[in-house]
């Protein structure tokens, strides 16, 4: 009896230490999954194949992306209404908030986690802030040579507290030191080609790339070239076909980088072009069931998935980067938006918008292995993004 009191007032003293330890959590296999209807996120476990908590009050969500802290704690999610905010994963709210422009389309982390740079569509530019408080640090407007104020978008960053990005209406590429983030040192290349509407840079950080919709062909600038100069690729890979009506511009982030080839979009048609990182040249293309928007590769570079543009968006294709082939193609339902690997690429997360549902498929075999309930949910992003440059 004596024996069992102990034992008893042991537990009893041990309880608030096991509930403590229940409450600890690693970061590293957490994520967010976009509720674009509802202005919030899911806090997901990719572990536990499932959802851990809800935030809301993000504002408008239709165009959200999202990057990480270095430590993968905080989410720092960029909305369509200018909106940036910083959620923290481990308590599943909302540690800063604010509106800082009328029309955002993306943002970047520096490399050192210390600024969060967010591209505007109205006012236009590229605004910069500290990434502890939110306060802002510098504006750097997107006046072109031209004299008139544009779009900035297909916002990365580079190694060495730089960031790169892109100005639709001007047709040029900006490349900012911020060593000195309250006197950043800008590099300005102009007459790059109509309409550059998005970017995007290579795993090493070394590459940026801007696709252009008014014509046929990409921009690449190597970053490690002095001077930096902006130099066309791919010119008129449309030649001879004719292009399609484009519901859905192509996301760059997404393009695929495997091993010395790149796998991306090309606009208006129902095509991915494969590229020598080599030399960015043209080596293949592959036909897909419709107009591809994200072609995501698993983290190994063997297999590609790549979903499509209203009306084809309720399928997927899957690529084999050796073959070029499309080895695999199925149909999770209707509005596949996003689709995000684990980190160790060993299972997929696919966003299903009108079925309201996150679908989670075994990366090798392709079978379903959980079905996740979600409201209207589009981009899927997880911690690890926060280990890769551009992401």
């Amino acid at each position: 009896m004596r024996f069992g009191m102990k034992l008893w007032l042991g537990l009893l003293c041990m309880m608030p230490l096991l509930a403590q330890a229940a409450e600890l959590r690693g970061t590293g296999d957490l994520g967010v999954v976009i509720e674009r209807a509802t202005g919030s996120v899911l806090v997901v476990d990719t572990s536990r194949r499932g959802a851990i908590g809800r935030v809301e009050g993000l504002g408008d969500l239709s165009h959200a992306s999202v990057v990480f802290s270095p430590d993968q704690r905080y989410a720092f999610v960029f909305g369509r209404d200018g909106g940036l905010t910083k959620v923290d994963l481990l308590t599943a709210s909302i540690a800063r908030r604010v509106v800082q422009a009328g029309n955002a389309i993306g943002g970047a982390i520096s490399d050192d986690g210390a600024l969060i740079a967010v591209s505007n569509y109205e006012p236009g530019g590229v605004r910069v802030f500290d990434a502890t408080t939110l306060d802002p640090v510098t504006d750097i407007p997107a006046t072109g040579a031209d004299g008139k104020s544009s779009k900035a978008l297909g916002l990365v960053d580079l190694p060495g507290r730089r960031f790169a990005w892109s100005l639709y209406d001007a047709g040029e590429i900006w490349i900012a030191d911020l060593t000195d983030a309250k006197a950043p040192q800008i590099t300005k290349l102009a007459g790059i080609g109509k309409l550059p509407y998005d970017g995007n840079v290579t795993p090493d950080g070394r590459h940026y790339l801007a696709g252009l919709f008014g014509e046929d062909g990409v921009v690449h600038v190597d970053t490690w070239q002095t001077p930096l100069k902006a130099e066309r690729i791919l010119n008129g890979y449309g030649k001879g076909e004719g292009p399609l009506p484009v519901y859905k511009m192509p996301h760059l982030e997404g393009w695929a980088a495997v091993g010395d080839r790149l796998l991306l979009p090309a606009i208006g048609h129902h095509e991915l072009l494969a590229v020598d990182l080599r030399d960015f040249k043209q080596v293949g293309r592959i036909a897909t069931h419709g107009q591809p928007v994200f072609a995501v590769a698993r983290p190994d570079g063997r297999y590609v998935w790549v979903n499509f543009a209203h009306p084809r968006n309720d399928t997927i294709d899957i690529v084999d980067t050796q073959s070029l082939q499309v080895v695999h193609r199925f149909a999770p339902g209707p509005a596949v938006l996003h689709m995000e690997f684990t980190p160790r690429g060993n299972e997929v997360w696919v966003s299903v918008r009108d079925a309201d549902r996150v679908d989670v498929y075994d990366a090798t075999t392709f079978a379903k292995r959980a079905e996740i309930p979600a409201q209207k949910p589009s981009g899927i992003f997880f911690t690890v993004r926060a280990t890769r440059i551009g992401q």
